[in-house]
């Protein structure tokens, strides 16, 4: 089959929801600990503008991974940098569909006057980290303590790219 990367759309939602809980679940993608519902999801969602997209990667007709493109700061010198999310099933990790959402959502970003994404990772998530630095993003640093997980203090790394 065919991988089909394209704009999410209200109907992807719940699929959306079930990879972002699985993220939760297996603590490798987010500092979130609590599992979201379908309205918070559909909440989420439906507030965003145009230019902070949500990417869906489908092939025959189920959604194997989503990126969205999320705003970094609201202080309008910041205007041209967005966070980058990408989730996958964990079914389907470790196949380039990360790498075909972030290509997509590179060139959305483009196409919104973005000249920078930016994403923050657990230093201990390898598979994350080898699919950013393919994909160009390079290590500016990495917080340490920077949230609480299970009760534990966790560094997060921060990767950047600038877009040509």
């Amino acid at each position: 089959m065919l991988l089909n990367v394209r704009r999410a759309t209200e109907a992807d939602i719940k699929a959306i929801q079930e990879i972002y809980n699985q993220g939760i679940e297996d603590r490798i993608a987010t500092l979130e600990q609590d599992r979201k519902t379908e309205e918070y999801m559909s909440n989420w969602f439906n507030s965003r503008q145009e230019r902070y997209a949500v990417i869906a990667a489908e092939e025959g007709g189920e959604i194997k991974g989503w990126a969205s493109i999320n705003p970094y700061s609201a202080r309008r010198a910041y205007d041209g940098v967005g966070d980058v999310s990408v989730y996958i099933h964990r079914d389907f990790r470790g196949r380039g569909i990360g790498h075909k959402l972030l290509r997509y959502l590179e060139d959305t970003a483009k196409q919104y006057n973005f000249y920078k994404l930016v994403l923050f990772t657990f230093p201990f998530n390898s598979l994350g980290q080898g699919l950013y630095r393919k994909a160009g993003y390079r290590e500016v640093g990495t917080f340490v303590n920077q949230g609480i997980l299970d009760g534990n203090y966790v560094d997060v790394m921060i990767m950047e790219k600038l877009l040509p």
